[in-house]
């Protein structure tokens, strides 16, 4: 990995940044706050929520194993994507590696930041080879974008060609594991102190089940962390998110069952749609949904739409032609998908 002063942009290197009052005084001693032009009235969600979130980055590292030094908090995991795009990539300059298809924020913040966004097409099992995402870089490549298991195929990507681009890339390798939960595959975090260029990104979003509250996590090395922090909005996780993520985490042990329950909805969910007359082809999947190959996406989104059933109709995503993604639910509402898809009719769609 180059030092990381020489892949950050040299105007954020430079930067001195906002300093709030909450960052100036962070102590819960005082009993009277007159330093931030606060209203004193309608306690507590009158005062400015802790802008590093000391509290809940305590949490959560002793549920990941990772030190609160190396978290990063942000308003969803799209701020974790975003903030990268700023602090590394000179706009109309720079450029980034991704694996397609994947999920569709990493192109658009690209090019909200007018970062040149490069494509590397996976193989036909959903797969990537290291040295083509290698191939693809140059001496302007910042950032590799990976998910895993990806989104929207729902396969967790090889470790090895994983672990090959971390040992090979110059620059910073961003892992979004969005789904991990759901995977039986171990996550990178215990690997973080052997790739310095890793950036891992997790959400309270999925197994979690706090998609409403947009808490999204970033774990790296302490310098990457603070170099997030520095340009980050002073206040970007407001009180009430940071006290339902520290509510959930108190019950973290509910979550497990969450996720089982899931995983026995889902490998009950996909044997039943292999016996569906609209089913071509179900692929592997380590996450809370799964892909389809149907006989025709379109109709069939349409068809479940009228019987009030929501699906993703993902036909206009590379490799995914004429394929639905479906989300576990509970086992109520997977019924009633099943007993839709069994009462569908191509002629009458």
């Amino acid at each position: 990995m180059k030092p990381l002063k020489e892949l950050t942009r040299p105007n954020i290197w430079a930067l001195k940044p906002y300093s709030s009052a909450r960052d100036e005084y962070s102590g819960k001693e005082a009993s009277i706050f007159l330093d931030a032009n606060e209203n004193p009235y309608n306690t507590p969600n009158n005062r400015y929520p802790d802008p590093l979130q000391r509290e809940l980055k305590g949490l959560i590292g002793r549920v990941k194993k990772v030190s609160p030094d190396r978290i990063f908090l942000g308003n969803g995991s799209d701020e974790a994507i975003d903030l990268p795009f700023r602090a590394f990539c000179r706009p109309g300059i720079d450029n980034v590696v991704a694996i397609d298809p994947t999920y569709g924020m990493y192109q658009v913040c690209a090019e909200v930041n007018d970062v040149e966004y490069r494509k590397v097409q996976l193989d036909e099992n959903f797969q990537f080879k290291a040295a083509d995402l290698l191939a693809a870089a140059d001496e302007h490549t910042k950032l590799i974008f990976l998910c895993s298991p990806n989104n929207p195929t729902g396969n967790r990507l090889c470790r090895e060609e994983i672990l090959t681009l971390l040992r090979s890339f110059e620059g910073l390798v961003i892992l979004d594991e969005a789904y991990a939960d759901f995977s039986n595959e171990a996550s990178f975090l215990q690997q973080l102190d052997e790739f310095p260029n890793l950036i891992i990104l997790q959400t309270f979003s999925k197994a979690w089940g706090c998609a409403g509250i947009r808490l999204g996590m970033a774990f790296a090395s302490q310098e990457i962390i603070n170099l997030l922090n520095k340009i980050k909005y002073p206040y970007n996780v407001n009180r009430l998110t940071q006290q339902e993520a520290i509510h959930m985490i108190e019950k973290h042990y509910q979550v497990q069952q969450w996720v089982e329950s899931l995983l026995h909805e889902r490998t009950r969910l996909m044997q039943e749609f292999q016996k569906l007359a609209c089913c071509r082809r179900i692929y592997p999947t380590d996450a809370n949904f799964f892909l389809t190959r149907v006989s025709d996406a379109k109709k069939i989104y349409n068809y479940l739409v009228d019987k009030g059933i929501i699906v993703r109709n993902r036909s206009s995503v590379t490799l995914c032609q004429d394929c639905l993604r479906i989300t576990i639910g509970t086992r109520p509402e997977n019924d009633t998908l099943l007993e839709a898809l069994k009462n569908y009719k191509e002629e009458e769609a």
